[in-house]
Formats: C-alpha cells, structure tokens, sequence
C-alpha cells in the first residue's frame, strides 16, 4: 500500500497552517509506517491531495480516469475564507467553486475536526464518506528548552512585562484588530504578533491598523522556529482571538507547550476544548481582558495539565495510526 501526498506549490504554503499541515502528515505516516510518495510521476495505489486549486483538481481528474481513488483533505471551508484575504468578497465565489469541486469529487475527506466535519457535510453535492482527524501536534518539538527560551530573550529582550503572544496571517478574521484594541488598554503588557501577510494581500483596513497599532504591540513577522518556541515558553498567555477556524494549529502549539490559552468562544473549539477547564474562553474585548487579568493573577498549572491531556490524543502517533486505518479502507476498495 504505497500512497501520493500531494501539496500543490509546496514552496509557498510552508509557512502556512496547511504547510505545517504537510510537515504532520508527513510524519505521521512515518510514525504509522505507511509508505508515500510527494511525487505525482511516482509509482502508488492512491491519492490523499492536501491542496485544491487548479494542479490540484487536474490531478484529481486525472487519477480518476485511471480508477484510482482520491482522498481530499479539507483543510479549507467557505466560512473559513471570508474576511481574510484583501478583496475576499470578489474572489470568493472563484474560491468557493475551487473548494466545492475538489470536495464534490473526491472519494473520501478528511478534515481536522468534528465541526469542519459538519460544515463540508452541509455543502450541496458533497456526498462522500467524511472523516475527522486532527492535524495533529508532535509533543516532543515543544518540551520546554532553555535555549529556545534564551533565543527569545536574545531577539525581544523584553524584561519585567507580562507577556501575550498570538500567531496567525493578518486576516480580520484572525481577531487582529481586537488584539490591538485590547493591548491598547493594557499599556503595562507586551503583546506580540507573529506572522506575516504580503501587503498587496492584505486588507487597507488591517494595513491601517498596523501602522496605528499601540506600542506595546510587536509584529516581527515569520522569526527563527527557535524564538517562536522560546515565546511559548516564555510568554504568560496564548491569546486566541479568531472568529473562524477549522482547528487552530497554533493553539494545539500553545497547548502542548504547557502555555496558558484564552480563545474566542466559536463552534469549532466547542467539543474539544472546555471553558475554565483547559482554556479560558470570551466573546468580547471586556472579557478577554478580564481573563487575561485571571490569568495574571493566578495559579494555572491545573489548565496546563488538563490541557496537555487534550493534544496527548492529538499526537502525531495518533494521526498516523487513523490515517493508516483511512487508507487500508480505501486501498481495499482500490483492489
């Protein structure tokens, strides 16, 4: 059973959730022992393609008039793209029609969670078998590490502040402008962004906020994977501020790096992830500050254990294993 792992222009989504998303996968199936292949011209049985754009759906097309199986992976949903990308309402229905025509040929999706589930499952003319799989988290990369920790000291230098950190493209949709506002009601704190978004991509309203962002807000943009890690660590709060999400990557991160996570309170996070037990959860900006003032001001370790119980299930290992389980399924109808 050997099976293509296909990323359509792998060089420019590396840095993106669904980069990461490629990493995982990658070594999931490593971890699963399940034989794959990242080239098209390769010898396989099957097909898992991660991307659905115009290679993407060529491939598919392609692959079907050999008989061979394709599994789609539904990292991206409708309600997923709107108010990110700049002029998001002219090019949405092009993007909408890209997703529902990967999603309405494939033979099988997989997508990250319960609620992504529900929302591809909603769409006319999609009606192959759905499956949830997280994208899982490798633990061992965010066991804390006294040089990550230094890096970050090194490159921030920040001393004597409490630190919030978030990371994410500068979409609306990721909550940016929130996390401006509430920083700047929290002159005492240091709140820093990572990520990045080309200008010519971004929205004129989040590129106006970011020139008129407080000064207690960082944005240093795509750092060394070792700072990144450090802020886990040495930050005292994840601050999840995002309106829509198919899982959130970076908060299994923050998780598993024992950090304490406050998130907006939305339907994807629902039935993984419990208010006041291993997140704090808020609807509004008075709220967020008042968690994050909770977290301040109290003793965490509780949510951090409880927290850590919640990516435990969401190891790589684990990925890899229902992967497996997907694909013998599939190679099975195949022969």
């Amino acid at each position: 059973m050997k099976n293509l792992l296909f990323f359509e222009k792998q060089n420019s989504i590396k840095q993106s959730g669904i980069g990461r998303a490629m990493t995982h996968q990658m070594k999931a199936l490593e971890l699963a022992n399940v034989e794959f292949t990242l080239d098209p011209n390769d010898n396989y049985d099957f097909a898992h393609i991660n991307t659905l754009f115009f290679e993407s759906y060529r491939l598919l097309k392609k692959l079907h008039k050999k008989g061979m199986k394709v599994i789609v992976h539904g990292h991206s949903t409708v309600e997923d793209f709107r108010y990110s990308f700049r002029c998001w309402r002219l090019i949405a229905p092009i993007f909408n029609h890209l997703i529902l025509r990967m999603y309405r040929h494939a033979d099988l999706i997989i997508t990250p969670t319960n609620y992504s589930k529900g929302l591809i499952e909603g769409y006319k003319g999609v009606n192959c078998p759905i499956y949830a799989v997280s994208n899982g988290i490798k633990l061992e990369d965010y066991k804390y590490n006294e040089e990550d920790v230094k890096a970050f000291d090194d490159f921030f230098n920040i001393k004597d502040k409490k630190i919030v950190i978030c990371a994410g493209l500068y979409f609306e949709r990721k909550g940016i402008r929130d996390f401006f506002e509430i920083a700047r009601k929290m002159p005492d704190v240091e709140f820093i962004w990572f990520g990045h978004l080309a200008p010519i991509l971004t929205q004129s309203k989040i590129r106006r906020a970011i020139k008129k962002r407080p000064k207690n807000v960082l944005m240093p943009g795509y750092v060394d994977i070792k700072v990144l890690r450090g802020a886990f660590h040495r930050a005292d709060c994840f601050l999840f501020l995002s309106h829509e999400e198919n899982e959130g990557i970076a908060v299994l991160e923050a998780l598993a790096s024992r950090l304490p996570v406050i998130v907006r309170d939305i339907p994807v996070f629902k039935d993984w992830l419990i208010d006041g037990r291993d997140v704090l959860k808020g609807k509004t900006n008075a709220e967020f500050i008042e968690k994050l003032n909770y977290v301040f001001n109290n003793d965490m370790e509780a949510f951090k254990d409880n927290a850590y119980k919640v990516v435990e299930a969401r190891t790589l290992e684990h990925v890899g294993n229902e992967l497996k389980k997907i694909y013998e399924n599939v190679y099975k109808k195949q022969a």
